[in-house]
């Protein structure tokens, strides 16, 4: 079972940056595509970016285009978030998730890590 861990989460001003790593606990996640959710309260997990086990394919969500950079080191068996012009409306608990699809649907994602918040204050 492939345990995953979110790091980089924190409090920020709007127009700040911050970078999340998610890495596993154990083994490894270089055969998984990966992606990044978020939540807040009373609303359900949205979908952020999600990159495919090889680094060349990315997709994100239209919220997040141009300002979120999802990316991978298999050397360093990590993947990256590194998010930009953060907002208000970005605050929310941010989760990594594995998959062996590329897919938008937290339903399709197997292993998933305990999350880390953001706060972005105005």
């Amino acid at each position: 079972q492939v345990q995953l861990v979110e790091t980089g989460g924190g409090l920020v001003q709007a127009g700040g940056s911050l970078r999340l790593s998610c890495a596993p606990a154990e083994h490894t996640v270089r055969s998984y595509n990966i992606g990044w959710f978020r939540q807040v309260p009373g609303k359900e997990r949205e979908f952020v970016a999600r990159i495919d086990w090889t680094g060349t394919s990315t997709y994100y969500a239209d919220s997040v285009k141009g300002r979120f950079t999802i990316s991978r080191d298999n050397a360093k068996n990590t993947v990256y978030l590194q998010m930009n012009s953060l907002t208000v409306e970005d605050t929310a608990v941010y989760y990594c998730a594995g998959s062996i699809v590329r897919s938008e649907s937290s339903a399709q994602y197997t292993h998933w890590g305990q999350g880390t918040r953001v706060t972005v204050s105005s």
